[in-house]
């Protein structure tokens, strides 16, 4: 059965036992600090485990591509040493948002796999939770008896609390799991040593498959257990897994999922797979981290120096390093690779065609980079000086890992070619010192929510208003960075919490004349999220809340600014052009998008004109809130490629530039006043950014350029905006020139 079978014979099972379908969410997280990438199927269902959204299907079914190289779930060292692990992979699953429970999760899933995968019997093993004295849990005897019912009780393994008790975090939903195993091994194996004793001791060919978990308690912050208010299924099956039981193989990389992209490594390199073992795991290697690698960049991410993009980075790496070693490329070659990826999953995942030639020219510049700095790193090794020991230092060692990217076990292999040695403990040391100094730097210590008063939807009134009176449902203490916050959250807000670009409103919120100043609001897990330095004395009051005015008006000057660059910029550079990035502030906007060449100082000049033209116009906003996503698409509403759209979404409209965005924005674009683009450069390979400024800000670029100009003084301090800055752009022809002379000039500088 081919993958893309197998695949659709999951989701028809369920669907047939009335699960909705649908689509996997982005593989980058977004409005979560806890998790910087999707690493598990009910990543997207977060919401409604944790109460704070109502599902409309309560049972649901996927295929989701995830991505585990960090934290506590870190596949990465693994991958192409083993024949099962895998930093991006595909998880199949279905889920119950307090609907079914146990009996049916069990039931469906032999059935699937037996009378419709048509798995030996024989050959799969189960676990059950054993049960926890640490947490007062006795064994999961209710999943044991319906098992019982299914398979021979000698297939059924009582599994530990760390095998079969899964959490979702140090704090949240959990609930006991039980594990589907599968001995793929060969007759003859199997009648010498029984798979039972096999599971979970990491043999690559009695793997665990399947895993249903049961959620049915919350773990509180003192690592109490509580009952959830309604019991949830959570099942995920490794995709990549299932294909190697399905097609007869005992590789996972010896399915059609890795094979083609393998093949076509082997005609690249001039190597055969399965020749020699350093070069077979190269092989995996880079066949597993191009998919990793182009799924992140389809979704928005791209490789960068912190965060996300770091992780994307040192993936990358890690793959053009084995190239290099192991199959002695030493020019560009992942790039290559991107198009039998396209072919293989892009009617799946429509994501990697649209985003094709991106995908490849962006792989392609960090390889021509990371190529550079492993001649450089090379070069240094030469030219060290070494005393009699031939070691060398783990600062050294460490100065090329840190400072050039240079893998640590490259600068060992290359050592003992030379007859040296790597001071490893110390490297390791450093390294483990670094580590500690970045978990110290984003940890959050957080207490549990308090509960103040019960309330089930909490309400964003902020496009309307910027003051409103408001209640206290809940609070919670938090520790970041050494200072401590506290969390409110209210039954409605008119804050507008950081997403879309924009970052979140600050204001504050009042009793009695006594105010609490809120310094922060961002959005986590579906709840608006108020940051407080301070706790109101009287949570039960009712408030007046009140949005820092300013900071709001132009912060709404600057993202309806950033609509409009974005609708000049396809007008002037073509359709190619996409949003890739933004951040919108009171101070400016800066905004990504996908070009592959520089800017003209005469493309500048037409998109900056065009953008004040369309300010000028003084177009009116039209707003359609909750409209269906099938009918924003219908109006050719422009959607950002890696975010996960709900049902119903909000349209911005200024004339013919329409998009989905959540964002605050002016009701005409007069308001908006002037738009100074300030700088223009590349970000990363087919990547362009562009620095503008609006309203009194860009009007304070101008006096500030011009202070000597009598004439244009005269205009601005006689004149409104309007028939001064604009008027004498547009007619003064000398001025005009004069302008755009001394603009191009200061942009640099001025960024």
């Amino acid at each position: 059965m081919k993958s893309s079978q197998i695949r659709k014979e999951f989701l028809n099972f369920f669907k047939e036992k009335n699960h909705q379908i649908v689509s996997s969410s982005p593989m980058v997280v977004k409005n979560d600090p806890t998790l910087m990438f999707t690493n598990a199927g009910m990543n997207q269902f977060k919401d409604f485990f944790l109460g704070n959204a109502k599902p409309s299907d309560l049972r649901v079914t996927d295929t989701q591509k995830c991505l585990r190289v960090s934290g506590k779930h870190n596949d990465l060292e693994e991958v192409g040493y083993d024949t099962y692990h895998h930093t991006m992979f595909e998880m199949l699953g279905n889920w119950s948002f307090g609907d079914f429970f146990k009996e049916d999760a069990i039931r469906w899933a032999w059935e699937l796999l037996t009378e419709v995968y048509k798995i030996d019997k024989d050959r799969i093993y189960v676990s059950v939770f054993e049960g926890s004295k640490e947490d007062n849990l006795s064994r999961d005897n209710e999943s044991a008896t319906i098992w019982e019912d299914l398979i021979d009780s000698n297939r059924i393994i009582d599994g530990s609390k760390k095998d079969n008790f899964w959490e979702m975090g140090d704090i949240g939903p959990c609930g006991p799991c039980s594990e589907i195993h599968i001995d793929i091994r060969a007759d003859n194996e199997r009648n010498q040593i029984d798979g039972k004793s096999l599971v979970n001791q990491d043999h690559p060919q009695v793997i665990e498959v399947w895993n249903l978990v049961f959620m049915q308690y919350n773990r509180k912050a003192n690592g109490s257990l509580e009952n959830l208010p309604a019991q949830h299924v959570d099942t995920g099956m490794g995709f990549e897994r299932l294909c190697m039981v399905l097609q007869g193989v005992t590789s996972n990389y010896d399915t059609d999922i890795f094979q083609p992209i393998i093949s076509r490594i082997e005609d690249l390199s001039g190597i055969h797979y399965g020749k020699e073992e350093k070069t077979d795991i190269a092989m995996r290697v880079i066949a597993d981290h191009l998919r990793a690698i182009s799924f992140s960049i389809a979704d928005g991410q791209l490789p960068s120096n912190t965060g996300a993009g770091y992780v994307i980075r040192r993936i990358l790496r890690r793959a053009v390093r084995y190239g290099f070693t192991f199959l002695n490329f030493k020019e560009p070659f992942i790039c290559n690779l991107v198009n039998q990826l396209v072919l293989d999953m892009g009617s799946q995942f429509p994501e990697l065609k649209s985003q094709h030639s991106l995908i490849e020219k962006v792989i392609k510049e960090e390889e021509i980079s990371f190529l550079k700095t492993l001649e450089k790193g090379i070069l240094k090794i030469e030219n060290l000086k070494l005393d009699s020991s031939n070691m060398i230092s783990g600062k050294v060692a460490f100065e090329l890992y840190d400072t050039y990217g240079f893998p640590i076990d490259l600068s060992q292999l290359i050592a003992q070619e030379k007859g040296w040695s790597v001071d490893i403990e110390s490297f390791k040391e450093l390294l483990e010192e670094q580590k500690d100094r970045s978990r110290k730097a984003t940890s959050i210590e957080a207490q549990d929510w308090v509960i103040v008063r019960e309330d089930d939807v909490e309400e964003f009134v902020g496009y309307d208003t910027l003051k409103t009176e408001l209640n206290i449902v809940k609070y919670r203490k938090v520790v970041f960075k050494g200072d401590t916050f506290f969390q409110l959250v209210f039954n409605l807000t008119p804050f507008y919490p950081e997403g879309g670009g924009q970052v979140g409103d600050i204001g504050f919120i009042e009793f009695d004349g006594v105010k609490t100043e809120i310094v922060d609001t961002k959005k986590e897990n579906n709840l608006i999220i108020h940051f407080a330095k301070s706790l109101p004395q009287n949570l039960e009051a009712t408030f007046i809340a009140q949005v820092n005015k300013d900071l709001r008006t132009d912060s709404a000057n600057n993202h309806s600014a950033t609509h409009l660059l974005h609708h000049c910029l396809r007008e002037v550079l073509g359709e190619h052009v996409e949003q890739k990035g933004s951040l919108v502030n009171s101070d400016y906007l800066r905004f990504d998008f996908s070009h592959f060449s520089k800017l003209s100082s005469s493309e500048v000049r037409l998109i900056e004109q065009k953008v004040n033209n369309k300010i000028r116009e003084n177009i009116a906003l039209n707003e359609y809130r909750n409209l269906p996503l099938s009918s924003a698409k219908e109006m050719g509403a422009m959607a950002l490629f890696g975010e996960k759209y709900g049902d119903t979404v909000r349209v911005i409209q200024f004339d013919d530039s329409i998009e989905l965005c959540g964002g605050t924005h002016v009701n005409h674009t007069g308001e908006i006043g002037l738009f100074k683009l300030i700088s223009e450069g590349a970000v990363a390979s087919g990547i362009r950014r562009i620095e503008a400024i609006t309203s009194s800000k860009a009007l304070q670029f101008y006096e500030d350029q011009f202070q000597e100009n009598r004439e244009l003084k005269l205009l601005i301090k006689n004149n409104d905006l309007l028939k001064g800055v604009h008027q004498l752009i547009d007619e003064n022809q000398k001025l005009k020139k004069q302008i755009e002379k001394l603009s191009s000039q200061k942009a640099g500088s001025l960024k």
